[in-house]
């Protein structure tokens, strides 16, 4: 069973804080450390802005698919 440092429940917080709390969560971890985002919804753009704004830094693996529940294995390389 895998272990993670941290696991944020992304519905829990206000729009705006969202993404702002999963990139200090992913800053965070040290190198080789994982978390796991849940969501209501595809986090896909997430993907994206972490391609954009952390290239090279992570890695991305969908743990569940919907369609109530997303969650997404984080690691940090």
């Amino acid at each position: 069973m895998q272990t993670y440092a941290k696991v944020i429940n992304v519905p829990d917080f206000p729009p705006k804080e969202k993404h702002p709390t999963i990139f200090n969560g992913f800053d965070e971890l040290a190198s080789g450390e994982m978390m796991m985002i849940v969501n209501d919804h595809d986090p896909r753009p997430l993907l994206y802005q972490f391609m954009l704004e952390r290239p090279e830094q992570f890695s991305w693996e969908y743990l569940e698919e919907g369609p109530e529940t997303w969650k997404v294995a984080i690691s940090k390389k």
